[in-house]
């Protein structure tokens, strides 16, 4: 459905793309200036710094989860409310986050924001894309995407900063006042808009598909964190895949299934959708692992780690002007498969950082991985999204923005079991053995993402030669 810009006045016109893009500010930034504080959450709450994953995936799975309903919920109830409550929501769990004083209760917290940051940003680039005109919505998106980037530059600085000046609270609390503002915002310029036709959501398959992700993210927690014994870690994975199964045999029969088997017949889409979920593996494990290193096994403090994590982001947006070109000049299949190689490749020399490798060297790998992450990403989202049509294309990305952040839990909890593992047999406790379990983490996690590159080697050779907008 698109509905006329014309039903908008100027003022309103003009202010909803801030409205939306503070939305994806709020939401970025409190994804990134979390992963520089949980050594020292760890520490408050008498927890182990490296079983800390929980804090992260609580939320990515949430958000995760919530994805596929937030179209349906937005047309049954109207973007505005919507829009309005996923802020109140989000600010609520901040404050929960913030009063917290057990690593349960944070986790708890964090689902709490989760249900409110799987609304915010899909509902908002859903009135983007129902309130203008197709002419506009390249340099709109381009406009409220720009937040998006700014997050991850300062956040991790922002956090480290906090955590060693004030405390890990903070990083929560400053959601409140943004909070404020962003609701009265949207009740103020947010159009209510909603479906022309209301649709059966797909309940039962929305049941399968989240019961399959919360199992298997449970299980590979299961050998981190959670210590669960092996056997009920391989009940937990066989019953994930079983709805997973499940999902796809009835989706296959159904009229309006959540994602459609038919997707899967377009060749570009499966070869992107099956190397996002291996490639995110590596990248979501990336800003859990870096931060973590820096301050447990190379001794930095919470704002030197945050500083350090700088060009790697800096790196990252400006990645983002080269990838056109470079996926023009090569086409996608080059670029995605030495791309994905340059990325394992790039994970695993971080196992050979120690004590004794220069600050600046370092300095210089974290910027090149940035930049390399970053012109994956780009390249994966094109790829997967290209030959889809207008039918698809709204099903088709909605799947991508489910696996995107499955894929990054994942990554996450695989990290977060491997160090475990690593770490296992540490007797002593000392800073060698950790920095060892870490070294082992990075070219482990490194090879696991290089793996991805066979699959985005089947991408037909014509593919990307020219990119058409």
């Amino acid at each position: 459905m698109m509905i006329k810009s014309q039903i908008l006045d100027n003022k309103t016109a003009r202010s909803l793309p801030w409205v939306v893009a503070i939305a994806f500010f709020m939401q970025s930034l409190d994804g990134t200036i979390l992963n520089t504080a949980l050594p020292r959450m760890a520490n408050d709450l008498n927890e182990d710094p490296l079983r800390m994953q929980g804090v992260i995936i609580a939320y990515m799975l949430t958000v995760a989860l919530l994805i596929p309903a937030s179209g349906w919920i937005a047309d049954r109830f109207g973007t505005k409310k919507i829009f309005f409550s996923a802020i109140v929501l989000f600010s609520f769990g901040s404050l929960l986050c913030a009063l917290s004083n057990s690593l349960d209760m944070l986790i708890g917290a964090r689902v709490v924001q989760g249900l409110g940051g799987a609304l915010m940003f899909p509902v908002g680039r859903l009135v983007i894309l129902r309130a203008y005109p197709r002419s506009e919505l390249v340099r709109i998106m381009g406009f409220i995407t720009i937040p998006g980037l700014l997050g991850p530059l300062i956040g991790p600085a922002m956090g480290g900063w906090m955590v060693q000046y004030l405390t890990w609270h903070w990083i929560f609390l400053i959601n409140l006042p943004v909070g404020l503002i962003g609701c009265y915002a949207a009740l103020k310029f947010i159009p209510d808009l909603r479906g022309k036709q209301k649709t059966r959501f797909d309940s039962v398959g929305f049941l399968l598909f989240g019961s399959a992700m919360l199992l298997i993210t449970i299980a590979m927690e299961g050998l981190g964190e959670l210590h669960l014994p092996h056997l009920r870690v391989m009940l937990l994975l066989f019953a994930g895949m079983a709805c997973l199964i499940a999902y796809w045999l009835r989706a296959g029969r159904i009229a309006k299934p959540l994602f459609s088997p038919s997707l899967f017949k377009t060749n570009t889409f499966s070869i992107g959708i099956f190397g996002n979920l291996f490639a995110r593996l590596g990248s979501g494990a990336l800003p859990f692992l870096v931060p973590l290193l820096l301050q447990i096994a190379l001794g930095y403090s919470p704002s030197q780690a945050g500083m350090s994590m700088l060009p790697l982001a800096a790196a990252a947006m400006l990645a983002k002007w080269l990838a056109r070109p470079i996926i023009e000049r090569f086409g996608f299949r080059i670029v995605l498969t030495v791309n994905t190689l340059a990325l394992g490749l790039m994970l695993a020399s971080m196992g050979l950082v120690n004590e004794q490798t220069p600050y600046w060297f370092m300095l210089c790998m974290l910027a090149v991985l940035g930049a390399i992450n970053s012109l994956q990403f780009t390249a994966m989202n094109t790829v997967t999204l290209i030959d889809l049509d207008d039918e698809s294309a709204s099903s088709g990305n909605s799947l991508l923005s489910v696996v995107a952040q499955l894929a990054l839990s994942l990554g996450v909890a695989c990290a977060g079991a491997l160090l475990g593992g690593f770490s296992a047999g540490v007797s002593s406790g000392s800073q060698a053995e950790v920095l060892s379990a870490f070294q082992l983490t990075f070219v482990t996690v490194g090879i696991m993402t290089m793996f991805a590159a066979a699959i985005f080697s089947l991408l037909p050779k014509e593919v990307g030669n020219t990119i058409a907008h």
